[in-house]
C-alpha cells in the first residue's frame, strides 16, 4: 500500500455490504480530523501571465462532509480553483490546507483527492472494472483489497453487472458512474467534480444529480463541485460560492444566495430577476423610479439613500384577491411563454422591463398587448444598496 498516511485505515474490505464498507472507510478518515474547516483555501491567486489574475484572492473554508459548489460563468476562475486543490495547477500565491496539512509541497497523487472530469477520462482499452481498480494499482494496494474495493464501488453506483464492459459499450450516464466509482475507490479525503454532467442530456443529468447526492449523503464525503448551471447548483449544494472575474462574490446556502443576493450580478446570474432603481426617503418610505411609493418589509439601511430593489418573477401574481397590504403595478404584455406548469409573461410597466411567472392561470387571459394588474407582498422585495451594484 502507498506510504501516504491518508491511506492508512484498514479493515473496511471486510464489511458485508458496499455501503457499510465505504462508510466505514469514510468514518476512519473522519476520525483523523476534528476541525470543521476541513479544507481551507487561503488568499489563493493564480496568474498565467503575471499581469491578470485568473483567480484573485480566493479564501473559502469548507467543512468536512460538505457539498460545496463553485458556480460562475466561463472564465470566472472556478475550474482553476478546483485544479489548484487537486494539485494540477500551482498557486501563484496563497495556501491550501486539508485536515491541517499544507498541500503546497504535495504532488497530486500524494493529496488523496479524487477527481471526476466532464469528459469522464476513462481508459478506452480497459473494462469498467479495470478503470475503477486503476487508482488502487497506482497506490499499490494488496490484490485482494483491490478486488473488494472495486467490486463494492461498482455496487455503490449500480454497475456491478457491467463490470466487464468497455467504455464504448456504456451509455454516457453509465460512463459517468464508472468515473465516479474510480474517483471514490481509494477513499479520498475530498472528491472534486469538474462539470461532470455537462455532456449529458437533461434527463440523464437530472438522474445523475440524484445519484451524486445519494452517494454524498450515504458516504458523507467532502465534495467540491464546479458548474455554470444554476439549477444544478441550487438542487445539489449545501453551499454555493458564486465566482466572477476570479473572485468570490458571495458564499451561502442555495436559498440564501437566491433570495438574498449580495449584488445585482448574483441576483441576475442565479434565476430570473426584476430590478428597479429606487430611493429610501428620509421618512423611511421607499420610492421606486417610474412606479412610486411601495411597501417593503426589509429593514431599511441606511435611513435614506439610493437603492436597487429586486423582485423575482415568481413573486408577482395576478391581483385577484391579494391582501390590501400588497403592492401592485400595471403590466403591458409583449410576450407569453407557456411552460405547462407556469406561464412566463414578458412585458413592461411604465416603460420599465418586467417579467412575471404566473402559476395556475388560464393562458387565454394573458395575451400579447393586454394590460394586467400584478400584486406583490412587502416581503417579496429584496433591497440592495446602490454602492454594491456597480460592475467591477
Amino acid at each position: 500500500m502507498d506510504d501516504n498516511p491518508r491511506l492508512s485505515c484498514a479493515g473496511s474490505a471486510r464489511a458485508s455490504t458496499a455501503l457499510l464498507a465505504a462508510k466505514e472507510d469514510m468514518d476512519c478518515r473522519d476520525r483523523r480530523s476534528h476541525d470543521s474547516a476541513y479544507l481551507r483555501l487561503r488568499n489563493l491567486v493564480k496568474s498565467y501571465d503575471g499581469k491578470t489574475a485568473a483567480v484573485d484572492d480566493v479564501s473559502i473554508d469548507i467543512e468536512r462532509g460538505e457539498f460545496l459548489t463553485l458556480l460562475g460563468p466561463s472564465g470566472s476562475g472556478k475550474t482553476t480553483t478546483l485544479l489548484m486543490i487537486a494539485g494540477f495547477e500551482t498557486p501563484t500565491s496563497g495556501a491550501i490546507e486539508l485536515a491541517g496539512d499544507d498541500l503546497g509541497a504535495m504532488r497530486p497523487y500524494q493529496r488523496n483527492i479524487g477527481m471526476v472530469f466532464q469528459n469522464y477520462a476513462l481508459f478506452p482499452h480497459m473494462t469498467a472494472w479495470k478503470n475503477v481498480v486503476f487508482p488502487l494499482k497506482m497506490r499499490r494496494f494488496p490484490r485482494h483489497e483491490m478486488k473488494a474495493r472495486a467490486d463494492r464501488m461498482l455496487d455503490l453506483v449500480g454497475l456491478r453487472r457491467f463490470a466487464d464492459r468497455y467504455p464504448r459499450e456504456l451509455s454516457g450516464g453509465q460512463q459517468q458512474r464508472v468515473a465516479l466509482a474510480r474517483g471514490l475507490v481509494f477513499n479520498p479525503d475530498v472528491l472534486l467534480l469538474d462539470e461532470p454532467l455537462g455532456a449529458l442530456d437533461k434527463n440523464l443529468r437530472e438522474q445523475m444529480q440524484i445519484e451524486i447526492k445519494r452517494i454524498h449523503r450515504e458516504l458523507g464525503i467532502t465534495m467540491v463541485y464546479v458548474t455554470h448551471d444554476q439549477t444544478e447548483a441550487m438542487t445539489m449544494s449545501d453551499r454555493i460560492a458564486v465566482f466572477r472575474d476570479g473572485k468570490v462574490e458571495q458564499i451561502g446556502s442555495p436559498l440564501d444566495v437566491y433570495h438574498r443576493p449580495i449584488n445585482r450580478f448574483v441576483g441576475e446570474f442565479i434565476g430570473e430577476s426584476n430590478f428597479f432603481a429606487g430611493r429610501i426617503e428620509a421618512a423611511g418610505g421607499v420610492e421606486l423610479a417610474g412606479i412610486g411609493q411601495v411597501r417593503v418589509a426589509q429593514t431599511l439601511t441606511p435611513a435614506a439613500g439610493d437603492i436597487l430593489v429586486m423582485i423575482r418573477p415568481e413573486r408577482l401574481r395576478l391581483r385577484g384577491n391579494a391582501p390590501a397590504t400588497d403592492n401592485e403595478l400595471r403590466m403591458t404584455i409583449d410576450e407569453v411563454i407557456n411552460y405547462g406548469d407556469s406561464i412566463l409573461v414578458i412585458g413592461s410597466t411604465r416603460g420599465l422591463p418586467l417579467r412575471a411567472r404566473i402559476f395556475g392561470s388560464n393562458a387565454d387571459a394573458l395575451a400579447r398587448g393586454a394590460t394586467i394588474t400584478l400584486a406583490w407582498a412587502p416581503t417579496d422585495a429584496h433591497i440592495l444598496l446602490s454602492s454594491r451594484n456597480a460592475q467591477r
